[in-house]
């Protein structure tokens, strides 16, 4: 059942009765439905959840102005603090986890719980240059020799294919989370974490979640589930399910 939550303008699916115990947050360029097997698995077993679409994806509209996870904690604290009146176990995709880590960090009584998958909370330096005819352009286009219409057509054949994909506030957005890192939010972390991982992610390597661990303020467990991609809350489902009772009990 799709809800309106916040002021209204940031939605999500209820799944089960009851006050809500669980609310799902969901990776770039993805939406809650993502979700659907662990939701339904907890309704059957008596608990309520909700899987939010965030501003800009999914059923949620665009946000009126452009910022990272941080800006995006912001954007959804109010529609968590309405929810219930007991805190909340968060997990957190990709994106989402990266949001959910700072929520919990600067609402602490908000949050229960974290269970995380597949999040790059901890950003790695690339010692690679961009291309060089990219570099060129950029540079001419600063100079006013190369168009703006120009310099977006090399953008889009250099960009990641998110950034390619992404267009507007939605790029600005993308662009300000890449340049985030966690470190300092991790480190006032109090609620339990879970990590679950795929052996198999290539887009967040297993090597930044035991990064992330040693950044964690309070107690961390890092559970990594063999043959799994990026896309763990699709392909194993019962893997975040079994975190999520965990945290629960």
């Amino acid at each position: 059942m799709l809800r309106a939550y916040g002021d209204g303008n940031l939605f999500g699916e209820l799944y089960g009765e009851g006050p809500i115990r669980v609310v799902f947050l969901h990776g770039w360029a993805r939406q809650g439905q993502d979700f659907a097997t662990v939701a339904t698995a907890l309704a059957e077993r008596g608990i309520a959840s909700v899987a939010l679409d965030f501003p800009g994806f999914g059923s949620s509209p665009l946000p009126s102005t452009a910022g990272g996870a941080r800006h995006y904690s912001d954007l959804i604290v109010d529609a968590l603090r309405a929810m219930s009146d007991q805190p909340l176990v968060l997990v957190g995709h990709s994106f989402g986890g990266r949001v959910a880590t700072v929520v919990a960090a600067r609402h602490p009584e908000l949050v229960r719980a974290l269970v995380m998958t597949g999040a790059p909370l901890v950003r790695k330096t690339s010692s690679r240059k961009a291309p060089l005819g990219y570099r060129v352009a950029k540079w001419l286009n600063v100079k006013g020799l190369v168009s703006d219409e120009r310099m977006e057509v090399a953008k889009k054949k250099h960009g990641s294919a998110d950034y390619r994909n992404a267009d507007g506030i939605m790029r600005d957005i993308l662009v300000a989370t890449v340049n985030e890192s966690y470190e300092e939010e991790l480190s006032k972390v109090a609620a339990p974490v879970w990590l679950v991982w795929g052996s198999d992610d290539r887009d967040v390597p297993v090597s930044v979640a035991n990064e992330a661990m040693t950044h964690l303020g309070g107690a961390s467990t890092l559970r990594v589930i063999e043959g799994v991609g990026h896309l763990l809350p699709v392909s194993s489902p019962t893997s975040l399910l079994s975190a999520i009772e965990e945290a629960l009990s």
